[in-house]
């Protein structure tokens, strides 16, 4: 066996715990893939002769990449989810099932029940609670928590002495403990549930799943970029909502369930950039009370977005209908 075959059968057996890492790191799996990837073409750049344990190597590089990922997005405001969709790379896995020079060795990662089983370990509420964690303080804590790296190695990954890092994921740890509360998962569980629901209706073209989900009140406002005419769109009562939100459903397959600024919504963003965004309203009884249509450039720049993997919240869906 060759010595790229032997790298890749090695890099193969820490992939998922690489995934898994990236994924509590970003909150992504699109980005989770890309950290991975990027992991890949590092090691295979490294004299890894003198590397006594890989699993170690792997994590410690896969956390570095992650964390340049996190401060870059908090940076980048003008394109708040573009690295949440595949990249130039990714997609060339896809679609040529990634057997070039430069490529990772193929993974069973993408399997749709996969996703669904790491997303859910992580759980949607601790998704919306790590969220509001600095690039450092999330690190610490997820590392550190959740996967058990000694705060000496995690010191060496942010560049901080061990003392400072501890410092670091237990104000992580205060805050993660502090929120959310069972009532706010609950809640973000039934959002999650509808908005899952409402996406497949309109990728079916289902209007009559569509106005079930519907309050009987509902309110769709979208702003003068939505309209077309310049004017802000407001359209009350779920006949008159349901048609207006089905006129979009062409773009349904393209759109993914994310969170938006903490609850769920769904994002349109072909070619990963952000075109629209809609937010919902749910209330107790998992029915919409409003929908809001944002897509002019100014707004969207302000949300805070993570793409949530879309084949778990579909599974989930008939459960809201």
């Amino acid at each position: 066996m060759a010595d790229t075959d032997l790298l890749a059968a090695a890099f193969e057996d820490h992939r998922e715990h690489l995934r898994a890492v990236a994924y509590r790191l970003l909150g992504s799996m699109s980005d989770a893939d890309d950290a991975v990837q990027d992991t890949w073409l590092r090691l295979t750049g490294t004299d890894t002769s003198e590397v006594a344990n890989l699993g170690g190597w792997l994590t410690t590089v896969v956390a570095r990449v992650s964390l340049n990922m996190l401060r870059a997005r908090r940076h980048r405001h003008e394109e708040p989810v573009g690295d949440s969709w595949p990249g130039a790379a990714e997609i060339a896995a896809i679609a040529d099932g990634a057997t070039g020079p430069g490529a990772a060795p193929p993974s069973r990662a993408g399997d749709p029940e996969d996703e669904a089983v790491l997303a859910d370990s992580v759980g949607i509420a601790l998704l919306v609670v790590l969220d509001t964690l600095t690039p450092p303080e999330r690190l610490a804590f997820v590392l550190h928590d959740m996967f058990a790296m000694p705060f000496t190695e995690v010191g060496a990954v942010l560049g901080r002495s061990t003392d400072a890092t501890r410092q670091l994921a237990s104000r992580a740890r205060r805050r993660v403990r502090g929120a959310p509360n069972p009532d706010r998962a609950d809640d973000l569980s039934r959002q999650r549930k509808v908005a899952a629901a409402f996406l497949a209706a309109a990728r079916g073209g289902d209007m009559n799943a569509l106005i079930t989900l519907l309050d009987a009140d509902v309110t769709l406002t979208g702003d003068s970029y939505v309209s077309g005419t310049g004017r802000p769109m407001v359209l009350q009562g779920a006949d008159r909502a349901s048609r207006g939100a089905m006129l979009a459903s062409g773009r349904a397959a393209q759109s993914r369930l994310a969170l938006v600024n903490g609850s769920v919504g769904i994002v349109w963003a072909p070619a990963g950039r952000l075109q629209v965004v809609l937010t919902f309203t749910v209330s107790l009884a998992s029915k919409i009370t409003a929908i809001d249509v944002i897509a002019d450039p100014e707004r969207l720049r302000r949300l805070r977005l993570a793409v949530l993997p879309d084949q778990a919240a579909t599974g989930a869906a008939g459960s809201a209908t």
